[in-house]
């Protein structure tokens, strides 16, 4: 292992630009419990807009706004499909990514596009610090919104949409405007990574949902989710971990570059299982401890009783 503090600082710095896309994914499968597969199309579109704009000398922070933009109008267009298409969830999202593959290659106009040399956010001093702030804000602004009325019913809709249909609710709309912020955080960390790599490819955002839910996963192991703002925060620490133990993880000898999805999946499966053996050795300790404590009673009430 030849691990450096160049290579742990560029793994918090990939992990912060990440984050904006796990807070998307939390904010679907957590908050919504929905399954929105939609995540690796709209990474690529946010990724793609920015691209094409700054190609084309508008401002990076326009271009990041207008891949946001694009983002929602992808996640808009899958929560219409479930919602009033009466669509499946995980379908209505397989479908708009594999719509949004031929949209993209029309954005792009080829399969990748380079972006390289030219000014934007990543390419001057204070790069890390430009990059705490953004998600820092960005996360206390979705905190906010969560204790919004349209927040609360957004929470209440992946809750119970029964019980919040019967306070006047109209869970199609929260339901749709969940799957479209989800997919604008999305968009815009495609938006940043494009412009911290220098180019935007089709491919970039096959198995985000995979590392999306590995960073909500891992937080959450490690911070839980009392509240939005553990939970956000949980989100954004677990995208750090995550990048950083993939950073660790490929400087084995026996790991290629190649071996990455292989990574992300192993460090999922762990971070699922991990949680449930906690629980079920808990339970075991708690059931060995009540047996005791019968036997224990049960043979003083015998010795009591001669």
């Amino acid at each position: 292992m030849n691990l450096t503090w160049g290579s742990i600082e560029g793994a918090i710095e990939l992990g912060l630009l990440y984050a904006l896309m796990a807070l998307g994914v939390y904010i679907t499968f957590r908050i919504l419990d929905f399954p929105d597969l939609t995540v690796d199309g709209s990474f690529t579109t946010g990724g793609a807009i920015a691209a094409v704009m700054i190609s084309n000398d508008f401002s990076p922070w326009l271009a990041c706004l207008a891949a946001m933009a694009g983002g929602m109008v992808a996640g808009a267009c899958t929560g219409l499909l479930h919602t009033k298409g009466k669509i499946n969830g995980l379908l209505s999202g397989i479908l708009m990514m594999i719509a949004l593959y031929s949209i993209n290659m029309r954005i792009l106009g080829a399969p990748n596009k380079s972006i390289m040399g030219m000014d934007n956010p990543f390419s001057g001093e204070h790069v890390m610090i430009i990059i705490i702030v953004v998600v820092l804000v960005f996360k206390i602004m979705l905190d906010l919104f969560m204790k919004t009325d349209i927040g609360l019913a957004l929470r209440a809709t992946g809750d119970n949409k029964r019980m919040i249909r019967s306070f006047g609710a109209n869970t199609d709309v929260t339901t749709i405007v969940g799957v479209s912020l989800s997919n604008g955080l999305v968009a815009l960390s495609g938006a940043f990574i494009a412009q911290q790599s220098g180019f935007a490819d089709i491919t970039m955002g096959i198995g985000m949902i995979v590392i999306g839910l590995a960073s909500v996963i891992i937080g959450e192991a490690i911070l839980g989710a009392r509240t939005v703002f553990w939970a956000t925060l949980a989100a954004v620490v677990g995208s750090i971990i995550y990048r950083i133990v993939v950073a660790i993880a490929l400087q084995v000898e026996w790991f290629d570059t190649s071996d990455l999805k292989l990574i992300t999946a192993v460090i999922v499966i762990i971070a699922l299982v991990f949680p449930t053996m906690q629980r079920s050795m808990k339970q075991k300790s708690l059931a060995r401890k009540r047996t005791e404590e019968l036997m224990g009673s049960s043979s003083q009430q015998a010795k009591g009783g001669m």
